[in-house]
């Protein structure tokens, strides 16, 4: 399994938002204005070093789902910073209609193959996507929430709302509860994993994609997805346990510290 797919044609409109007390540098607050987080520059556009992952985990095929307006991220990697490592490809997500949407323009890159699917706004730890390859089978990278909390860029309070895993007793997704309670946080007992939306999926994930409604917000959710696998086509999703930290590149507010944990790391894609 050497493919991927990462989601790169969301709005950023948390990005966009202006923070005067976040600490950009002039270009990063032009990218940020544009609301193409992939592309804020960390001395590179913060997607290379998340390709970078994925060349070093093995992966050699990728595919970009980008919005019809991004030509600058088409345009960076045809001519300015060409792969070396990986071939990227891209797929265009028409209009901004979910997660589930996106993955869904991704089925002829698919082709028939499972592949890996991220965020292109979150750097993920090199063993997770790697454990991820090797499966057979689908499968979830759960990532533990207090070392979320103790090592990555993000606020304790946020990681306190992330979607959290049930997961039963041979290792396999049961759902992925989005916004957790309290209630049912105790009840998944310690320690918690959490989902950062880094999965493998098979290709069963494209008729999920056109089997779901939309959520209540109006968008096809690619958790939903998932649960179609599991509830209605036998799919046992394996969770990959990783107590490494995940970098989330979401607002203005997360750039400085994403720049500082990212200071001396290699870019080779």
């Amino acid at each position: 399994m050497d493919k991927a797919v990462i989601l790169a044609g969301g709005m950023g409109t948390r990005m966009r938002k202006r923070d005067r007390t976040a600490d950009l540098t002039d270009d990063q607050a032009r990218m940020a204005e544009t609301g193409v987080k992939a592309m804020i520059p960390i001395d590179r556009p913060f997607l290379d070093y998340v390709l970078t992952v994925l060349a070093d985990a093995g992966y050699q095929r990728v595919c970009l789902v980008i919005g019809p307006r991004h030509d600058n991220v088409r345009d960076y990697y045809h001519h300015q910073a060409p792969p070396k490592r990986l071939s990227i490809e891209f797929a265009v997500q028409a209009k901004p209609l979910g997660t589930a949407n996106a993955v869904a323009a991704a089925e002829p890159f698919a082709s028939g193959d499972p592949f890996l699917m991220i965020n292109s706004d979150n750097h993920y730890p090199l063993d997770a996507v790697r454990a991820l390859r090797e499966i057979q089978g689908p499968g979830l990278a759960g990532f533990e929430r207090q070392a979320l909390i103790d090592k990555s860029n993000i606020p304790a309070d946020r990681v306190l709302k992330f979607a959290a895993a049930d997961i039963d007793g041979t290792g396999h997704l049961r759902q992925v509860i989005e916004k957790p309670t309290a209630q049912q946080l105790s009840a998944l007992g310690e320690p918690v994993y959490l989902s950062m939306n880094c999965w493998r999926f098979t290709p069963n994930i494209f008729d999920a994609c056109r089997a779901i409604p939309p959520s209540p917000r109006g968008e096809y959710e690619v958790t939903d997805a998932a649960q179609y696998c599991i509830d209605h086509l036998g799919e046992r999703f394996e969770v990959i346990k990783s107590n490494a930290p995940v970098l989330d590149l979401s607002s203005r507010r997360d750039v400085a510290p994403v720049t500082e944990l990212l200071a001396g790391s290699e870019v080779a894609f």
